[in-house]
């Protein structure tokens, strides 16, 4: 009998990583009905974080936090408390997806709910706190993080900065010792999948700052303030602030990464942390053929997105990998290298199934069976 993995990440916009998995799995089984099929829904560090860690062995848990345009959000965290580990999702807390009636606000989206869900965590008794960087509707640099942590960022007449990233060019003083002090001991993860600095042409502004609703003069504007932000904290006495500005990672999720490594954060690669949290490995090992995907199969995600990260450790296994996407912008020549074949949802129709979910469920149970005529039998 052939053992299958599907463990597709989400197709963003379209279907959760789960759906994706689920429609695959009909069109597998209706072309090999022998095949032993294992369903795994892991995350790179975005949306979906708390779900694929509750698929696991983690438990959800409710929180009340303030959502990104400063209106109280209801939103989930993820918690095993055997191992005293929390899941923090930035995308649940401030993300594009639970700004009210899809509204965005580039400018003045707050990172703050996420510092009052780690707050959460902690309470709770967490002593590793994975903060899920991505999909956040805010470019703050993580200063309302920092403030609900317990940061003073204070302007000329010591009152807070104003929220977003518009109110970062205002800080004229800064003490961090309240928000380190309240992290002194825990072990904090920042999970992403990737490695912008905070400023520049490659920044948070420059290059996320466009799907969070900034115009080309907001994200210069943006950049100037998270500048701004930098040296103001330089200048108050955070003496590391302009070498982790440029550090890999420091622009993700709007510059959260940024003030997770001021409070002692590690980097780490979202897709991987995942894949480990949720035993990849061992089913790896029992497994005869892996399928795997994303929405859309481009240049990042060469640079270790979910598809790439677990075909490098289906390799070493020798574990045959195909993949599934809603678009792929890359040569056949960039893909052989991960995977031994690639399906693209977009040459199957002329519609546009990333808006219709019904739609790509169909064609991804198509690709399934596909993928069981030629490579099962």
């Amino acid at each position: 009998m052939v053992s299958v993995l599907i463990a597709p990440d989400k197709f963003k916009g379209s279907l959760s990583a789960d759906d994706v998995a689920l429609a695959l799995e009909r069109g597998l089984l209706d072309g090999a009905p022998h095949a032993r099929v294992h369903r795994l829904a892991p995350a790179d560090g975005g949306e979906g974080s708390v779900a694929a860690a509750c698929s696991g062995r983690f438990r959800p848990e409710t929180v009340t936090v303030t959502g990104p345009t400063g209106l109280p959000l209801t939103a989930r965290v993820a918690v095993d408390a055997r191992t005293r580990t929390a899941v923090v999702e930035a995308a649940a807390v401030c993300g594009l997806g639970v700004l009210p009636d899809g509204r965005t606000a580039p400018l003045t989206a707050t990172s703050r709910g996420l510092g009052q869900a780690v707050r959460h965590a902690l309470a709770g008794g967490a002593d590793t706190v994975v903060l899920a960087l991505g999909g956040v509707a805010t470019t703050d640099g993580g200063a309302g993080l920092l403030q609900s942590l317990g940061a003073v960022l204070s302007r000329e007449d010591g009152t807070p900065i104003g929220p977003g990233g518009r109110g970062l060019a205002g800080l004229r003083t800064a003490d961090l010792a309240e928000a380190r002090s309240a992290l002194a001991g825990v072990d904090l993860v920042l999970a992403t999948d990737v490695d912008n600095p905070l400023l520049g042409p490659a920044g948070a502004a420059a290059v996320y700052g466009p799907q969070k609703g900034a115009s080309a003069r907001d994200v210069r504007e943006l950049d100037d303030a998270l500048g701004s932000f930098v040296r103001g904290l330089q200048t108050a006495g955070v003496p590391d602030a302009a070498r982790l500005a440029r550090t890999p990672g420091a622009g993700a999720a709007g510059g959260l990464g940024f003030a997770g490594m001021l409070l002692g954060g590690r980097v780490c690669s979202g897709a991987d942390y995942f894949l480990t949290l949720l035993g990849a490995d061992a089913l790896l090992a029992a497994s005869d053929l892996v399928i795997t995907g994303e929405g859309s199969l481009d240049e990042q995600s060469l640079a270790g997105k979910l598809p790439v990260a677990l075909a490098r450790r289906a390799h070493r296994q020798g574990v045959p990998v195909h993949a599934v996407a809603g678009r792929c912008t890359l040569p056949a020549d960039r893909t052989a290298a991960h995977f031994r074949s690639v399906q693209a949802l977009a040459d199957l129709t002329d519609q546009d199934c990333a808006s219709d979910s019904a739609l790509s469920a169909r064609l991804l149970a198509r690709c399934g069976r596909t993928l069981a005529d030629r490579w099962i039998g």
